[in-house]
């Protein structure tokens, strides 16, 4: 369960500096999906709608206001802003299928309703992984810039 709604932008402090992901989808059966924003700022913006404004740097599912309680990283929400309209769509995630070597076979992806595969590796490339994000792992990419 989640406080955050779809458009609202959180302000997270990264290691001193800030950082901005804003939630675009709830899903009934897993974590929200967040849309992390390029970028990492001395001081935070304190505005919603200028966070927002910045490039995508990742998608990805993480049950958010717990993850981040956990490692203790400090956060606030900014409030709502609109959602970029190339990610209004619930996004596609994929998951590769892998032989006994490890190598991936083909890719599973998930539309948040259905299943479908394609065999064709280089289909996958720029989707986001499907799997739950930790709150470490979110601000280890957050602190990649």
């Amino acid at each position: 369960m989640t406080d955050f709604r779809p458009g609202d932008v959180i302000e997270i402090g990264v290691s001193g500096r800030m950082a901005h992901v804003q939630v675009t989808h709830l899903h009934p059966s897993y974590p929200p999906v967040v849309r992390a924003i390029e970028g990492l700022h001395d001081s935070g913006t304190g505005d919603a709608a200028v966070a927002a404004g910045g490039a995508t740097k990742f998608v990805a599912m993480i049950p958010l206001q717990t993850a981040l309680e956990r490692v203790g990283a400090p956060y606030t929400n900014l409030g709502q802003a609109e959602i970029p309209e190339d990610h209004r769509d619930f996004p596609t995630f994929r998951m590769p299928i892998r032989d006994k070597q490890g190598n991936t076979v083909y890719w599973w992806f998930w539309d948040g309703r259905s299943l479908s595969y394609d065999t064709e590796l280089d289909a996958a490339a720029n989707l986001p992984m499907r799997e739950v994000l930790t709150g470490q792992r979110l601000i280890a990419l957050l602190s990649d810039a």
